[in-house]
């Protein structure tokens, strides 16, 4: 039998030499090309089965085999016309997206596999987030669903950021905390036992039933899952799979929890710093989507808007919020969705900046947050 880095080699050489557009790849599949279908479907296959492998041992498993894996995912893209594949990410390559999609089959085989002959363990599943490649952002969005939604001080949430989020070394966190490495790393251990693993195995481990994994896809892929369809008006159900709840005339506007597009005189408001660095949260979605500069902090950018959150306490904050409030009053014609700012890796709560925009309630093209 042939290594996988022989037939790895193959691959590749045979990819140096036909450079198809992701379009043509998806166009073969679509078609039934059979030279396409084996040496790019087949091929990604391969490789996302080799990485997953070597986490799970697939190939020790019961019908856990590359087939077998293969033609579960080729059944799941051609029910849905290869649509998956073709509505990729631009910042994501083909062959990565197609992995990740591939990773989803993986991991359901293994609940189904650890239901009928054995476990999957939860440190297993989260090794699944290689945080060295493009499903980091997908890995940072669970770490921020901790930091939001567990019981942290803000020291416990800036150390889970820089650790897992950041890449800081114990010793840097220790350096700028004014702590030795020892009381990080102790401090960690404990927040990793207490906080970070139960969340993690209450919310994402492999107890999940696979139409929650799926919608999970549908989120990525952008497709509608089926409790959302039957719901009644006011929700609507926009291009990448999130609800925007769009409010009653008589009622005030909040701004909906997932923002996926803007008319064109809305604004996206979001938490950023000084350096305007947007590397995550809604900062990095105001960079990708909605016109964010980088190297900008604060102000207008595009259908942006930007407060600066990182530089200090909750007083440090306030001057950047009268700044925008006025600049929302100069500009009536342009509808301001303010989003939880400083709430989610700045580590402050609701309840220590709501109050900073109190002044917004009595300007009508300023939208916020519930409850705020």
């Amino acid at each position: 039998m042939r290594c996988f880095f022989c037939i790895f080699a193959e691959i590749l050489c045979f990819m140096q030499h036909h450079r198809l557009s992701d379009e043509a790849i998806i166009k073969g599949f679509r078609n039934g090309d059979g030279d396409i279908i084996r040496d790019y479907f087949y091929g990604y296959c391969r490789i996302g089965y080799h990485v997953f492998d070597q986490k799970y041992q697939l190939s020790d498993k019961e019908n856990l085999d590359f087939l077998s894996l293969s033609h579960q995912y080729a059944i799941y893209l051609m029910e849905h016309d290869w649509k998956p594949l073709e509505d990729h990410s631009p910042e994501v390559s083909l062959k990565t997206w197609f992995i990740n999609g591939f990773r989803y089959v993986v991991l359901d085989a293994l609940k189904w596999y650890r239901k009928e002959y054995g476990s999957v363990t939860f440190e297993d599943y989260l090794r699944s987030f290689d945080v060295t490649n493009d499903l980091r952002l997908q890995f940072n969005k669970m770490v921020e669903d901790v930091c939001d939604h567990a019981a942290l001080s803000r020291q416990e949430r800036l150390i889970i950021d820089m650790l897992l989020l950041r890449g800081f070394k114990g010793k840097e966190i220790a350096a700028q905390m004014g702590m030795t490495p020892s009381a990080i790393s102790q401090k960690y251990k404990k927040l990793k036992e207490e906080i970070i693993v139960p969340y993690f195995k209450n919310h994402f481990d492999m107890d999940l039933d696979m139409p929650e994994v799926m919608d999970e896809r549908c989120v990525v892929y952008g497709e509608m899952p089926a409790m959302e369809a039957s719901m009644p008006a006011p929700m609507a159900y926009e291009e990448t799979g999130y609800t925007y709840i769009k409010e009653k005339k008589m009622q005030k506007r909040t701004t909906p929890e997932f923002i996926t597009s803007l008319e064109p005189n809305e604004i996206f408001v979001f938490g950023s710093n000084l350096k305007g660095m947007h590397g995550g949260g809604a900062a990095y979605i105001a960079y990708r989507k909605f016109g964010a500069i980088m190297g900008q902090g604060v102000g207008l950018q595009g259908q942006s808007y930007g407060i600066p959150t990182m530089q200090g306490g909750v007083e440090t904050i306030r001057p950047y919020v009268d700044e925008f409030i006025q600049f929302a009053k100069e500009h009536p014609e342009l509808t301001f969705l303010v989003t939880r700012i400083g709430c989610g890796i700045a580590g402050f709560t609701d309840e220590e900046i709501a109050p900073l925009f109190e002044a917004a309630h009595n300007e009508d093209n300023i939208v916020l947050p519930p409850n705020w």
